[in-house]
């Protein structure tokens, strides 16, 4: 069936979806307890919205619609302590973090919702892989035009949100080297990597899509697994490559960067000079590669001027450039929080820091539950 209109929504409001981790308190591996989870939260109204994921060791929590930064952030402040009291009376924890450091993907158990079964038939092993742990940002956009321009013009930054938010070093018990090695799954599906090249709504629907609805390989936007897609049933676009991080006051602050970003890149719409071609993307896999593998300290390729740039340096020079956006939105916090990690370091370098002073994987996964509750002594 031909691609859904896009729906038109209220510029720069945003939403935030996080993967979250249930943990067994007895031995710190991943327990399936989502659904004894999901019934106790049930039982009273809850902040936002909780739903199962791909395997039973996972729930996703999204937030409402918001307009500014401080309403998020309290919503997801809202939304974790009710996760915490409800996971005391379970005896479980609750963290964030992009992968568990030393779960067996083959012990997982694929969630019975339709649609995970499906995926599960048809992907195989990779569904149980699948079990890594993002955060997805949505922004509102007037129209499927704006949403193509911000997508694209968006490619420049998706670095620096890998780095921010990198919190994945540890699979199979081992450090991989990298610091968002839960990308590394991500792009093991075939629909996976960036959208096409095209700037207007019409022309993705109705040829881009349209041709791909007509291989009978993709049904709806939620076959793709892109890092930045269009969602026109809400009228926004979806940033995709961030670790779920350690705590929601990241993720708040991860929002509200995308939010300053996304209202500049608009303010600078008509200047040909910056205006998103095809050729950004020459070295869009290379600059996604040196984020995910070094954080912080990766040197990427500037799409534009090719001028190679240390990652640290760059997301710190952008994030003051955003400070009147910022001031206009009302979340100088958040990019004072972000401007904080990016000197002082990310959750992937907390992680390896707990995994050195605990002196075991599960101290780690300990510090990361307490971390998440909103425990800020050193542990």
């Amino acid at each position: 069936m031909p691609l859904d209109a896009f729906r038109t929504s209220q510029p720069l409001t945003f939403g935030v979806e996080l993967e979250l981790q249930l943990v067994g308190l007895s031995d710190f591996d991943l327990t399936p307890a989502s659904v004894d989870l999901l019934h106790l939260l049930r039982r009273k109204p809850f902040p936002g919205n909780v739903t199962p994921e791909i395997t039973e060791s996972m729930i996703e929590i999204n937030s409402s619609v918001h307009t500014a930064y401080r309403p998020l952030l309290a919503e997801l402040l809202d939304i974790r302590d009710t996760l915490v009291a409800a996971s005391d009376v379970l005896n479980i924890g609750i963290a964030g973090g992009g992968t568990h450091p030393f779960q067996h993907w083959s012990e997982q158990r694929i969630s019975s919702k339709q649609r995970y079964q499906e995926l599960s038939a048809l992907y195989g092993y990779l569904a149980k892989q699948f079990t890594v742990f993002g955060q997805h940002v949505h922004i509102g956009c007037a129209d499927g035009d704006d949403a193509l321009y911000l997508l694209h013009a968006l490619s420049r930054y998706i670095p620096h949100f890998i780095a921010l938010s990198a919190s994945s070093p540890f699979v199979q018990g081992h450090d991989s080297g990298f610091d968002s090695a839960r990308l590394n799954s991500v792009f093991a599906f075939p629909m996976s990597g960036r959208a096409p090249f095209t700037l207007r709504w019409d022309e993705f629907a109705n040829v881009y899509f349209a041709k791909m609805e007509r291989t009978n390989i993709i049904h709806s936007m939620k076959d793709f697994y892109w890092d930045l897609r269009p969602k026109p049933e809400f009228g926004t676009i979806e940033l995709r490559v961030c670790d779920t991080p350690l705590t929601v006051e990241r993720a708040a602050a991860l929002a509200a960067y995308l939010q300053a970003l996304c209202r500049h890149l608009l303010a600078r719409k008509g200047d040909v000079a910056e205006a998103p071609v095809e050729d950004d993307y020459l070295v869009y896999n290379y600059n996604r590669f040196q984020a995910s593998r070094f954080g912080l300290d990766g040197v990427v390729t500037h799409p534009k001027t090719y001028e190679a740039i240390l990652l640290r340096d760059d997301i710190l020079a952008t994030l003051d450039l955003m400070e009147p956006h910022a001031q206009a939105l009302g979340s100088i916090d958040a990019l004072l929080h972000l401007a904080s990690a990016a000197s002082d370091g990310n959750d992937a370098a907390f992680l390896r820091g707990q995994y050195e002073r605990q002196g075991s994987s599960e101290g780690m996964v300990n510090a990361a539950i307490r971390r998440f509750r909103g425990e800020r002594r050193k542990v």
